[in-house]
Formats: structure tokens, sequence, C-alpha cells
């Protein structure tokens, strides 16, 4: 019965658990140390290079710098972003499952046609709109011609960013939309009907029924475009590399790493990446108390 002998069998589990525990450790754990070790470093990325620590001095840099508007500017474009984004992303994604909840034809093909973007990845997707969007060209310029508009979309320095915000909504509405479809799916159709005998009209019906029976799927979706939200670099690095008032706190710290040509600074977006996961921490932290108590109220 027992193969490998007793105690072999009762530590397997045990055993089992180490490797994804080793993988977290050096991969996940690890590096988050290393990170909060290194924001008070001055370490940067040139070989043989000594580094020493200098104490708060990188998060001192970090707002009292020379480029200390910039920052506020990034930390400002980081909030708006997280806003439209949790806010149009959300909505749109329910719109979209109470209309495949409705059973229509072909709602596989829909739901698989919204859900495409997530599938595509980040540098997918933001080449695709590069091209979408060239300005001496592309079919974007040619339809906006159309209607007597112009515009140079991720060159324009007014509405770069709001573009941005877009092409973010576009990637990840069907993620959305599929936890909500979920959530839909699981209210007991007995609710309706017995809603509908008591003469409920459909917002009615949508408001004291669907609402709060999809309430978990809700903070779950906006929990999740929250992070998401506030984490975001990578779409904006492919669509405008942070030029055109495009920058976010995130993308920041990816600059300040990877040292767009320029000697990287490992100190001081080590300390970025501090102050950001702070400020995640608190925003995630918040919104999860005040909607846990709204699903209690509702």
């Amino acid at each position: 019965m027992y193969p490998f002998g007793k105690g072999i069998a009762r530590h397997l589990p045990l055993a089992l658990l180490m490797l994804p525990l080793l993988l977290y450790v050096v991969f996940g754990f690890g590096p988050s140390v290393a990170t909060i070790f290194f924001s008070f470093t001055n370490a940067t990325g040139l070989p043989g290079v000594e580094w020493k620590f200098v104490g708060w001095h990188n998060y001192e840099r970090f707002f009292f710098s020379s480029d200390q508007k910039e920052r506020i500017r990034s930390i400002v474009n980081t909030v708006y972003f997280s806003f439209a984004v949790v806010i149009i992303q959300n909505a749109i994604g329910l719109w979209m499952a109470v209309l495949l909840n409705r059973k229509l034809r072909g709602d596989a093909f829909y739901r698989a046609t919204f859900f495409l973007p997530v599938v595509l990845g980040v540098t997918v997707s933001g080449l695709v709109w590069r091209m979408m969007t060239n300005p001496l060209g592309g079919p974007m310029k040619e339809l906006f011609g159309w209607f007597g508009a112009k515009s140079t979309f991720f060159s324009d320095y007014n509405s770069a960013f709001e573009w941005v915000i877009f092409v973010q909504i576009w990637m990840y509405m069907g993620y959305s939309m599929t936890i909500f479809l979920a959530g839909l799916q699981s209210i007991p159709k007995d609710l309706y009907e017995a809603g509908h005998i008591d003469g409920t009209s459909r917002w009615q019906s949508f408001r004291h029924i669907t609402f709060p029976m999809i309430a978990p799927a809700f903070t779950v979706n906006i929990m999740l475009s929250i992070i998401g939200a506030l984490q975001t670099f990578d779409i904006i690095y492919v669509l405008t590399n942070g030029g055109f008032n495009t920058r976010t706190l995130a993308f920041d710290v990816y600059r300040d790493a990877i040292a767009n040509n320029r000697v990287a600074d490992f100190g001081l977006a080590s300390a970025g990446a501090m102050i950001q996961f702070v400020f995640v921490f608190a925003v995630t932290v918040a919104a999860m108390i005040y909607l846990r108590r709204r699903e209690v109220e509702l």
C-alpha cells in the first residue's frame, strides 16, 4: 500500500510543496526583498562600480529632484489613468456581459471576439494600434477624414494619453466581461420569475436582483482593474515610450531601471517601486474594505 514506506508517504505532500515554494522565494519574494534593499543604495547599471548605502537619499530624490514637476505629473497621470480605466472598463464589461447573457445567436463567437485582445498580449495589441493610427495614412486617419476630423493620435500631446487609455480598456474589457458573465450565469432564474410576478421592471430587476447577486464579481473586477491600471507601463512603452505627456509612476520606475539611453539608476528605481507599492497597497486595501462593506449592505 505504501511502496516508499509510511514515513516517506507522510512527508511526500510537504516535499511536493517545496518546489513551488522555492520558485516563489527565488522569483517572487526574493526580488521584492532585494528591491527594498537596493532602494537604500546608490547602485547603478555600470559593471565594476562600487555602491554603498545612502539611507533615504533616493526617496528624497524621487520627490525633490530637479524633475519634481515631471514626477508630480506622473502621479497625477497615474490617478487619472486608473480612474478612467476602472470606471469605463467595468461599465463596458458589465454592459457586454448583460447583452451576452440574453443568449444571443452566435454568443460564443462574440465572447471569443471580445476576449481576443486579452490573448493577443500587450506588444501585439500596441503594434496593431500603432499601425491603425499611423498619421501618414493609417485606417484611423482615413476614418477621421471622412468626418472632416484630424488627429495625430499617439503623437498628439493633448490627446495621446486618452488614446493610451482607450487601448488599455480595449485590451482588458473582455476579461472584465468574462468575470461579470460568470456572475450573471450563476444567478437562479427563479429570482427573476418571482420578481416578474411582483411586477418589477427591467431596471428594478437589475437594481434589486442582478446587481446584488453579482456584487462579488464586481468586487473582483474592480480590484483587478485597480491593481492592473496602477501598475501599467508596458502599453505606454509600446505606444508612446512615455512621450507626449503619457508618463505614469510605473513607467518612471521602468525608465529609471532600464536606463532609457542613460545610466540605469537601480537605487532610484527601487525607491520608486517601493513608493508605487505603498500607493497600490493603500488604494487596494481601501477599495477592498469599501466594496466588501457594500456587498453586505446590498
